[in-house]
């Protein structure tokens, strides 16, 4: 038996998952309300209707045995996030793993706490 995976997420679901895996399980009140510390031009209205489509989409489970259901990303964040940049190694880097961490490094993308951590990686790597 395969299984399918959902679709890809776009930019304004990406901000819902991102939401979620911060929040945990949430209504969309409460989704709306974190959404507002970053977009306070979002409306309600968008939020449940972002949500409802992405629960018809399969990228959302939505347990509906209280009044306000609650919402949850189905696939856990670190498979989304890896999903996703196999499609842009793949798109924007010619498949080259090297090329995407180089162009982080140089493009001002990683702190300096951030580049330490990857260090250390490699360090413990060798």
């Amino acid at each position: 038996m395969t299984t399918t995976a959902p679709p890809k997420p776009t930019a304004s679901e990406l901000e819902m998952l991102r939401l979620l895996y911060a929040l945990g399980p949430a209504t969309a009140k409460q989704v709306h309300a974190a959404a507002l510390e970053t977009r306070p031009d979002m409306n309600y209205a968008t939020v449940l209707r972002l949500l409802q489509v992405m629960h018809t989409k399969g990228l959302l489970a939505r347990d509906e045995n209280q009044r306000a259901h609650i919402y949850a990303p189905v696939q856990e964040q670190e498979s989304v996030q890896t999903s996703l940049l196999k499609e842009l190694i793949q798109k924007a880097f010619s498949g080259s793993g090297k090329a995407l961490v180089l162009a982080a490094l140089r493009g001002g993308h990683v702190t300096p706490q951030e580049r330490q951590e990857i260090q250390d990686l490699l360090d413990k790597e060798d």
